[in-house]
């Protein structure tokens, strides 16, 4: 018996008799869409596993896993396969089959046994509870609470469930602090809305603070994620309201003082909140001298829930230490693995200031003539020290030249310095797309503090995907953190970067996909070597470089600066001149009635270097991407040999195998093909000539190829089929072997259009003589030259 028959014949009717109702398994589910492979400007997916049944003790609460096997198979076979998918969807225990033996693993216990039946749902479900430790007949009963589902609305993904799950377990317990992980992009405030959906569904919660340090994800949060729970939600913002469910607050505006000089959150009693949940905790709430910390610590009666992309802080007092490790994490490159998270390529600039460093000579005078300390300044002094203009224009330039060879509507985020040098990029990428500011005034906005309300305006629009305009938008700090843009394409890093925490937060503004709109992957332009922070080992896992930050009442970030790891500056800077240097304000500083940086101009500034790193597929590494390189590794690795190729590409079922084997590596010969400019080949020949240095043909070459090398098989029908073959071919000739993938489409366009399919056919003898004819000369058009 096949495998299909194993699990109609005997393993559903097995669950079935154990009380496993059809409502409760889930056959041949797709746990994740696949990783997303970029295929030139188009994308495919990855093909993900399905796991042959997922058992549920509720439809939003797995529990088990099984796989089957064919009835001559061993029962054991399809353990490790099962094992896998139970690690993936966080469950306890894995089933393999062949139909008539079963094998269990119990992850809580390590063991497995050999079983004649399967257990009974309450079975699974009351050793579960034991090691949940929710011995209590309503907490179990809760646990199974069912998370909020609109009709017609999304659901939570399967890590989504995990987190949801284990984070009510864990609350049902009684644990007071409690720490999820998840990558940006993921859906962390979605999982947020969904706990406390439950929580005040089972009534296990009275009032519920969020906490957060940005208005904007306070808002975004209020109004959007939340938004189901309507008059129950309420945020503060001065005056003291007790009569709702759920609060929303900036750590700001609790901690602003009040008329009697006491700060806002005392206003309300240490146990009014029995529920606080912090967002993007790592940033600073968990450290013992922060005024965030003063919040938390008045509201300690309260089980406090933190929610991080990056779980560790070095800090005085760092998350892991004050939430504890956390229940749950998912990171950044299983989000990328299971399609969820967009990859990405990152394009490297080099500007010959930044690789040779600038020498500033004893005398130079800056643009307000002041004498310039003498020095060498590199990449971390610019803009923070030395105010480079020309540096500017020349990245402006370069990548306003990169957008018209891709797509000059692809919206893009460029991180700077600061607000000011934020403005200098504005200007100069207006300069460089007149023609498009012409047409859309906003098509190039910077989107900071200072900005104030249009600059919110300006970033709501960027983050509506239907919005045209703007389409590059230039920053510092502001949109580093829980700005949700999924139709951002390219992420431009103009400044050095030297914590962790703040990179993975940067590249999370690409990571969101978006398939309607084709956004699938994303660009990071680095013009300051900051993507080095890629080949770190804690990349993907704890950060070791962290950032104190200053905030100011609206939210933005106003000073920064390395807590942990060694400083990035080497050289004397220009705190020693008596000169700030710190802070966001442009040009004149209140204490020195001085500019707080050097403004040098006329340096001319050049792009010396480029270098192009995709995300491979398989090892999860960045490497330098020679396009033909990878396919003559990917190809050689498929097929050892060309004599696969050869013998199968001819074949129209085959070839689509191959096809999809390639595009399973991320390669497209369409792309290959534009890469190589050899848009005329046949991608079977442009595959050989990668991989195998053979000669490479053009498709007409080919077609005439055939003509005078056969001329038998085409003596052999009439006329009239002669003459259908021709056109056939030079259909081929002209746009390729997809000409012969589907018949009946093809013969409907000119030149076949003067007769219909049916009458086409009937020259050969029949559609099956038709298909049998063209699937010969597909054969000889392949075959070897004499």
């Amino acid at each position: 018996m096949s495998e299909a028959d194993t699990c109609r014949t005997y393993v559903v009717p097995k669950l079935h008799a154990a009380g496993w109702t059809d409502d409760l398994i889930a056959e041949q589910r797709m746990i994740t869409p696949g990783r997303v492979m970029p295929l030139g400007r188009k994308h495919t997916h990855k093909a993900s596993g399905k796991p042959d049944y997922i058992l549920y003790l509720r439809r939003h609460y797995a529990i088990a896993v099984v796989e089957a096997k064919a009835e001559y198979k061993q029962p054991a076979d399809g353990m490790q396969q099962a094992m896998t998918y139970a690690k993936m969807l966080g469950l306890q225990f894995a089933y393999a089959t062949n139909g008539k033996g079963i094998v269990e693993h119990d992850f809580i216990t390590g063991k497995e046994r050999h079983l004649t039946e399967f257990p009974a749902p309450d079975e699974l479900w009351a050793r579960l509870r034991g090691e949940l430790k929710l011995p209590d007949e309503r907490d179990a009963a809760d646990a199974l609470t069912a998370y909020y589902e609109e009709v017609g609305g999304k659901t939570p993904r399967y890590y989504q469930e995990i987190a949801i799950n284990r984070a009510v377990e864990a609350i049902l317990r009684g644990q007071r602090r409690i720490l999820i992980t998840m990558a940006t992009g993921t859906g962390k405030t979605f999982v947020a809305f969904q706990i406390v959906w439950r929580l005040l569904e089972m009534k296990r919660a009275q009032h519920v603070l969020y906490l957060a340090d940005r208005n904007f994800l306070i808002d975004q949060v209020k109004d959007l994620t939340f938004s189901p729970l309507g008059e129950a939600l309420h945020k503060i913002q001065g005056e003291v309201v007790k009569s709702r469910k759920v609060y929303f607050a900036l750590y700001q505006a609790l901690t602003a003082l009040g008329e009697d000089g006491q700060p806002l959150y005392k206003q309300y009693p240490p146990d009014f909140f029995d529920k606080i949940f912090v967002d993007e905790c790592h940033r600073g709430s968990a450290r013992d001298e922060s005024s965030w910390r003063e919040i938390l610590d008045y509201f300690s009666p309260a089980q406090q829930l933190g929610m991080t992309a990056t779980p560790k802080c070095d800090d005085n007092v760092n998350t892991y230490e004050y939430f504890g490790a956390p229940i749950y994490t998912y990171s950044l490159k299983q989000g990328i693995e299971d399609g969820f998270l967009a990859p990405y390529r990152v394009q490297r600039v080099m500007l010959d200031v930044d690789v040779d460093n600038l020498r500033i000579d004893p005398g130079v005078l800056d643009r307000f003539g002041r004498e310039v300390p003498p020095g060498v300044y590199g990449t971390k002094d610019f803009e923070r020290l030395i105010s480079l203009l020309t540096r500017t224009e020349t990245a402006a330039r370069h990548l306003t030249n990169y957008l018209k060879a891709t797509d000059r509507y692809d919206k893009t985020i460029i991180f700077c310095v600061d607000q000011e040098h934020a403005l200098d990029m504005r200007e100069a990428l207006a300069r460089e797309n007149d023609d498009l500011m012409r047409i859309h005034p906003d098509y190039v906005v910077r989107v900071v503090s200072d900005e104030g309300k249009e600059g919110r305006m300006h970033l709501d629009n960027f983050q509506d995907p239907e919005c045209e305009a703007p389409v590059l938008v230039t920053s510092s700090q502001m949109l580093t953190t829980g700005v949700d843009a999924p139709t951002c394409r390219n992420i431009v890093l103009f400044r050095p970067i030297n914590s962790m925490t703040e990179f993975k937060q940067i590249i999370g503004r690409g990571t969101r996909i978006l398939d309607e709109h084709g956004k699938a992957w994303f660009t990071i332009i680095d013009y300051v070597g900051a993507t080095q922070l890629f080949y770190d080992p804690t990349f993907d896992g704890e950060p070791e470089v962290q950032t104190r930050v200053k905030i100011d009442e609206h939210g933005e970030v106003v000073e920064s600066e390395t807590v942990e790891g060694k400083a990035p500056d080497t050289e004397p800077t220009l705190a020693q001149t008596g000169y700030r240097v710190s802070g966001e304000s442009p040009l004149t500083d209140d204490t020195t009635a001085q500019p707080r940086k050097f403004y040098v101009d006329g340096v001319p500034v050049y792009v010396i270097g480029e270098q192009a790193f995709e995300l491979d597929a398989e090892d999860h590494v960045l490497r330098t991407v020679s396009f033909t390189d990878y396919v003559r590794e990917r190809v050689r690795r498929l097929w050892p040999d060309a004599r696969h190729l050869r013998e199968y590409w001819p074949l129209a079922e085959r070839r689509a195998e191959i096809l999809q084997a390639l595009a399973q590596c991320g390669i497209d010969p369409e792309h290959l093909a534009a890469v190589t400019h050899h848009e005329s080949a046949d991608p079977l020949d442009l595959l050989l000539h990668v991989a195998y240095n053979a000669p490479l043909l053009t498709r007409r070459e080919r077609a005439v190829q055939l003509r005078q090398t056969k001329p038998t098989f085409f003596t052999t029908y009439s006329p009239a089929a002669r003459e259908i073959l021709d056109k056939l071919l030079d259909k081929y000739a002209d746009f390729g072997v997809g000409q012969f993938d589907d018949l009946t489409l093809v013969l409907r366009v000119p030149p076949f259009d003067q007769s219909t399919v049916q009458e086409i056919a009937a020259l050969f003898g029949g559609p099956a003589q038709l298909k049998a004819a063209v699937d010969q000369m597909q054969v000889l058009l392949y075959s070897p030259t004499p």
